[in-house]
């Protein structure tokens, strides 16, 4: 598969997403968009920065898992934000990305999708993409966020990706839950677009605004589950997220706010 046309990512943006982007790379191959981009200059508040490739050698999840984008079958997408000043709620942005990210794919009708806290994208009980978010380090009153999105588009079907992961039952792509699958440009414009205005409604309003979309789309919502921390274990009914992006365990004695952790979830059964 060739390397995206910039050109046309570009064209597929809304204007409001052109006036505020800095600057678009498109790479072949590359270590890792986040990391490219972490090491690239911050843009000015309000404003934007985008790398995209077809391929990452060293792409990375949460807890440093390796995410794997063998060439042609997937899009990995970073963004760096800067917001104008600190925030103390810069841990619910990655659950607000996700609302934004949602969007952008069911803008090019892309639907069957779920969020599950606090990262991934799931279609059909599997993992469809993942989000990873990094402040860029720096000086003066702002900050800088870099997120990336790994987005399965067209997966090999000999290929054993491994999953270190307890709760997906397989690795999905778009050529399974969508009957035409857009062009790559497209897609990479609508996730660029989605993610943009996510970032600027954050910076607005916090995460007020995108709570009650992500309670629509809790993938782990009603679901017995096992969240593993540092020195314990909580089991109990996912119950939706808190005010701030805290998973909420219903333990059956008390109801338990999880900021981070390995979820297991139970029971899960592949109907495929």
């Amino acid at each position: 598969m060739s390397k995206l046309n910039a050109g046309l990512v570009q064209t597929s943006l809304a204007e409001a997403s052109i006036a505020r982007l800095d600057q678009l790379e498109v790479f072949g191959s590359i270590a890792s968009t986040n990391t490219h981009l972490l090491t690239q200059p911050a843009p000015a508040a309000g404003r934007f920065r985008v790398a995209i490739a077809d391929h990452q050698t060293s792409g990375r999840g949460r807890h440093n898992r390796r995410w794997l984008s063998p060439p042609g079958s997937g899009l990995c997408l970073s963004l760096a934000y800067t917001f104008a000043a600190q925030r103390e709620d810069l841990p619910a942005l990655t659950l607000a990305l996700g609302v934004g990210i949602l969007g952008g794919l069911q803008s090019l009708d892309v639907g069957g999708i779920s969020l599950k806290w606090p990262n991934d994208i799931v279609a059909l009980d599997g993992k469809l993409g993942g989000v990873l978010t990094e402040v860029q380090s720096g000086i003066g009153a702002g900050v800088t966020v870099v997120t990336g999105i790994g987005l399965n588009i067209d997966l090999p079907d000999d290929l054993d990706f491994g999953l270190e992961s307890d709760w997906a039952l397989r690795s999905v792509d778009l050529k399974s839950i969508a009957a035409d699958v857009p062009e790559r440009e497209l897609i990479a414009g609508a996730l660029i677009g989605s993610m943009h205005v996510a970032m600027a409604t954050f910076d607005a309003q916090g995460f007020d605004a995108f709570i009650e979309s992500w309670q629509r789309h809790d993938w782990l919502r009603g679901k017995e589950i096992t969240v593993d921390l540092l020195e314990q274990r909580i089991t109990g009914i996912a119950a939706g997220v808190d005010a701030d992006g805290a998973l909420i365990i219903d333990t059956g004695e008390e109801r338990t706010r999880v900021i981070s952790g390995s979820i297991v979830v139970a029971n899960l059964v592949d109907k495929a």
